[in-house]
This record gives C-alpha cells, structure tokens and sequence, in this order.
C-alpha cells in the first residue's frame, strides 16, 4: 500500500472516531467516511463500546423551524459558516470543530444541547441541497434558520417574537418541578 494511501486511510479512520465521539450514527458516519460499513461498525463498538443505533435518520425540515431547535440550529450553522466559508476550513472539518464549539456554549452557559450531531449533521446536509435559507430577523438583524424560497423582507425571530408558551414548562416537567419543590421543603422542615 502505498504511503498516500495509508495516511488517507488514517485520516479516515480519526474521522470516524472523531464523529463517533460526538454521537454520529453510523448513517452519518457511511455518508462522510470512506471505510466499508464492517470496519465501521468495528470502530463503532471499539469506540462506544456498544453497537450502533439501529432506524432511520431523522428526515424533516419542520423539527428546524420549531422555536428552541431553530434558535440552536442558527446559532451551530453560523459557527459553521463563520468557520467553512470565512476561514477556509474544509467541510467537514468545519462541522466538526463547529458542533465542539456549540456544545462548549451550551456547557458554558448551562443551556441544554438541543441539536444532537445527527440533527447538525441533517441541517448542513439541508443547506447543501438547498432545501434551507438563512433569513435576518428585521428586528435584531441576525441571521436564522428558514425554508428555502421563503419570502423573508418582513421576518421576524422566534427571539424577537417567541411564541406564546416559549420557556414555559410543560405539563410533566411542571409536575416534577413541583414534586422537588416539595421534597426540598419537607427536607429543610
């Protein structure tokens, strides 16, 4: 085998890794690597130390263009965009370094991780079909997630205009909010 070859093979394989590392399934993984899906799995479990996940790939537009996932994913692709098209950064070395940098935000301020790497990963592949458009909030001028082919001269954020029950508990979750509430009272009482 020659040298090239060999260091392409390796260049391969720490994708894999890396990708497994950050969640991929191996979907994502048969989409961007180069190593036969034995060898893949193999990786997988070495990695992992469990078999991949088996069913499909998450396959639709709308979960972007709901509230909270569409304010993370605007966030993951201008990193991404910030990181491919401004500095140079091949692409998938771009979305790689781009989901490390949305998941140290989200650590950082004690968010939750709405976009998996599986979701980041359809959204990119999205764009690249052309099926998404950035639009600019006409009250914050920041850039978000949007259909391709949307008129967007009067769009408005889901920041700048969330909707009517944005951040607010739904029913289990405010059950169990309650429930610790109570559990921390009777504790201290």
């Amino acid at each position: 085998m020659s040298e090239k070859k060999l260091l392409e093979e390796m260049n391969q394989v720490k994708l894999a890794i890396e990708l497994i590392e950050l969640g991929a399934r191996l979907q994502v993984l048969e989409s961007e690597v180069t190593l036969n899906r034995g060898r893949l799995v193999r990786l997988y479990k070495e990695v992992r130390g469990e078999s991949p996940p088996k069913g499909l790939l998450p396959f639709s537009t709308d979960w972007f263009m709901t509230w909270m996932p569409n304010v993370h994913s605007s966030l993951f692709y201008s990193i991404y965009r910030r990181l491919h098209e401004d500095q140079g950064l091949e692409r998938m070395t771009a979305f790689t370094k781009a989901y490390r940098l949305y998941n140290e935000h989200i650590e950082s301020t004690d968010g939750e991780q709405v976009l998996g790497l599986t979701r980041a990963w359809t959204l990119l592949r999205f764009f690249e079909s052309n099926m998404f458009q950035l639009s600019t909030c006409q009250s914050c001028q920041l850039e978000f997630v949007n259909h391709a082919h949307t008129p967007d001269d009067d769009y408005v954020c889901g920041i700048c205009n969330p909707p009517s029950r944005a951040g607010k508990p739904g029913p289990a979750k405010k059950k169990s909010q309650t429930k610790s509430k109570l559990a921390k009272e009777t504790k201290n009482h």
